[in-house]
């Protein structure tokens, strides 16, 4: 007995003893088990036909890029007089690690929040974030306003008998606000103990101040004293107190000069970084990448605080 049905384009055959596959006019398998086996075949090879008619379904969006960058909303920030302190937070806050170089800048490791009101003033800093799961460093720079005074030797024979401040890490901004709000050592701290400090202008006289006896009558080599200049500029500050210590070193010539004082300066090289992110030290500038990290994170821990002036006489 033969039985016969049709599906599109092939057939089947029902004979006594099993089934045939007729695709057109050829009978292909008459054995059952290899029917079920070409049936399979066959139903998958014409649904994979009947499908490729219709479009593949379109790939899945690619993720939204990262946020690849990390900002405070300004570069320059400015304590104030306000009682409480002064939190500023990352603009795009996420998970992992921040850091901040040079030391002197106080910062929260997790939330990346920084407290001005606690930290160095004058100085410009690198922040550095590592994403959580990532070996990935993202970096920006930020300025805490007010003054410093650089690193050095400061020959009294040469125009190096005055230190000049920087104002907000760079050496060509004028200081603002002089004559008009702007005062140096408020409550004579520095003058009154003969660190002839200008109160308008915040530049110390430092060949005034060793006539001033203040490392004695007859200066000893490797003396050193250290001042608080406290002051005020009429700046976004609004004239908030602001304090800098500066620690001052005496040495007749440039062979009485101590190994410490050459380790103080390679300790701290590196660490002031100017406007133009490079990094200086006694005017100076001095490739980036002298510096080594922090903290796992690839700088030298070295605080550029108080700033070390060395006055070598002759």
């Amino acid at each position: 007995m033969i039985a016969n049905f049709k599906k599109d384009r092939f057939s089947w055959l029902h004979i006594d003893n099993g089934w045939l596959l007729k695709i057109g006019n050829v009978v292909m398998f008459k054995n059952v088990r290899i029917l079920l086996i070409a049936a399979i075949l066959v139903l998958s090879v014409c649904a994979c036909k009947k499908e490729s008619g219709q479009s593949a379904p379109p790939n899945p969006p690619p993720p939204p890029p990262g946020n690849n960058s990390l900002s405070y909303g300004d570069s320059v920030f400015f304590i104030s007089n306000q009682s409480s302190d002064y939190i500023i937070t990352p603009v795009n806050q996420a998970s992992g690690t921040y850091l901040g170089f040079p030391e002197g800048i106080s910062i929260d490791q997790s939330s990346g929040a920084i407290n001005v009101s606690k930290s160095e003033t004058g100085l410009k800093y690198r922040i550095y974030f590592i994403a959580t799961g990532t070996t990935d460093t993202i970096t920006t720079t930020l300025t805490i306003s007010g003054i410093n005074f650089l690193d050095g030797f400061y020959k009294l024979t040469t125009s190096d008998s005055i230190a000049h401040p920087l104002y907000n890490a760079n050496a060509k901004n004028a200081i603002p606000g002089l004559n008009n709000g702007s005062v140096f050592d408020e409550g004579s701290n520095c003058n009154s103990a003969g660190c002839t400090v200008d109160i308008v202008n915040g530049q110390i006289n430092l060949a005034q101040t060793v006539r001033n006896g203040v490392f004695g009558t007859t200066p000893s080599n490797n003396d050193r004293h250290e001042f608080d200049l406290n002051y005020r500029i009429n700046d976004k500050s609004g004239e908030a107190l602001n304090t800098i210590r500066v620690k001052l070193y005496y040495f007749d010539t440039m062979n009485d000069v101590t190994q410490e004082c050459y380790d103080i300066i390679s300790s701290r090289e590196g660490t002031i970084i100017d406007a133009t992110n490079q990094i200086i030290i006694a005017g100076f500038p001095i490739k980036t990448n002298s510096t080594t990290v922090v903290n796992g994170s690839g700088f030298k821990a070295a605080k550029p605080r108080p700033p070390c002036i060395f006055i070598v006489s002759h």
